[in-house]
């Protein structure tokens, strides 16, 4: 597709540029109600997490306007209905059961919390719906109800980056800090577990609440800790306070090393480059990955939220998990949620990361894991990077391996 500007998106959509939701439009036509398919949009515009949800809610409504663009799906123009959950998860639950029983959506493309995800998976599951959820998270769940397109496990987050730290920096000792909820807390569950299998010494296991912005304490407990690197489990726009506190306090990362699962460059451009200079981050994508894919991605993002805004790891699973859900939904001839689960299993996308193909054992994602280095632009530099995307292996906390698998949706080995 040509690449369109905001307006003309805006237009294939049917989505007013000021407001929530207007008549489906395709051309001069409006269209009918049963010409169309209502999806549900589900990411905060306001709270602590939107400082992350805007752009994962714009990437959603781009993607839908590219399959539009297209012809849409099984004949019919997808019609977004956006919910503001506004980064609660009661907010989260109550906005679900509107879009699944009020607006009868097929479909939810939303999330990005643990926290959140939690409070919705209950509606999908009892009203046979599915969330195409796009967040990195702690692993430790099997669901037929939730398609974890471009979400990464921690087996494709830390098993990477906690022995790089230890073997290609020579770092030893590691303070985890983090949000005060399930995500944090499971992934450094799974931390202290890889440091004791590499002899990497835990000194220090620390949480805030999420949206917190006073640091000064806890970087001060870093400080003393005897912490020879971070790692950051920190989330939202406290990710802004902890590194500008860090700053604040002399840190250099440079000389004590700060390596996150969270923090994207829409962060480190709320929080001012300067502050994320020569910290590094665990995340399958960065706006440079060098691919055809990629480089088109970045260019027509630019041209729909405009010429200053950035590409970053959850939007671009958002993109990915949209396109993924209208190909299993065209193989499968049927919309529902058991047509399109039956039907993703072994699907690849050319995504702007990579190749990324749905295990059908999961339904999670094959990703490439990588390593960014923030530079003095807001830009990473990709340190590191496998060859190959990874199997994801959302119970590897627990001994779960390729060949043993605990999680089947076909028949979970729970």
């Amino acid at each position: 597709m040509k690449n369109p500007d905001r307006r003309q998106f805006m237009k294939v959509l049917g989505v007013a540029a000021g407001g929530l939701a207007a008549p489906t439009i395709l051309g001069s036509r409006a269209l009918r109600a049963e010409e169309t398919i209502p999806v549900g949009i589900l990411y905060s515009l306001t709270g602590t997490t939107a400082i992350v949800e805007k752009s994962m809610n714009q990437c959603a409504l781009m993607a839908i306007a590219e399959i539009n663009a297209k012809g849409g799906v099984l004949g019919k123009q997808l019609r977004p209905v956006i919910e503001d959950p506004a980064s609660e998860p009661r907010t989260y639950s109550e906005k679900a059961r509107k879009l699944t029983i009020e607006d009868k959506v097929p479909v939810i493309f939303g999330c990005y919390t643990t926290a959140s995800r939690k409070a919705v998976l209950p509606v999908v599951e009892r009203r046979s719906g599915l969330l195409v959820w796009p967040t990195w998270y702690e692993g430790e769940e099997c669901s037929k109800s939730v398609l974890y397109a471009g979400s990464a496990v921690p087996n494709q987050q830390l098993e990477n980056s906690i022995p790089w730290l230890k073997n290609k920096l020579g770092k030893n000792k590691l303070f985890i800090v983090g949000s005060d909820y399930a995500f944090p807390r499971g992934m450094a569950k799974t931390s202290k577990t890889l440091c004791a299998k590499i002899g990497m010494e835990v000194v220090g296991d620390e949480y805030l609440p999420l949206g917190h912005t006073e640091w000064a304490s806890m970087v001060s407990k870093i400080g003393s800790s005897g912490a020879d690197v971070i790692f950051s489990n920190v989330v939202g726009d406290s990710i802004v306070a902890f590194y500008r506190e860090l700053r604040n306090q002399g840190y250099d990362f440079e000389k004590l090393p700060l390596c996150a699962s969270t923090t994207t460059e829409v962060e480190v451009r709320a929080m001012g480059p300067e502050y994320a200079k020569g910290s590094y981050v665990s995340l399958p994508y960065f706006q440079t990955v060098d691919t055809p894919q990629n480089k088109a991605f970045v260019k027509a993002f630019k041209e729909f939220a405009g010429p200053d805004s950035v590409t970053h790891a959850a939007m671009e699973a958002v993109y990915t998990g949209v396109h993924m859900w209208a190909m299993a939904a065209a193989k499968a001839g049927d919309v529902s949620s058991k047509a399109v689960v039956g039907a993703v299993g072994g699907l690849s996308f050319d995504a702007p990361q990579g190749k990324v193909t749905i295990d059908s054992e999961n339904l999670h994602s094959f990703l490439t894991p990588r390593i960014g280095k923030a530079r003095a632009d807001g830009m990473f530099d990709i340190v590191d990077q496998y060859s190959e995307p990874l199997v994801p292996l959302p119970y590897s906390s627990v001994g779960e391996t390729a060949d043993k698998r605990v999680c089947k949706v076909s028949g979970a080995a729970l």
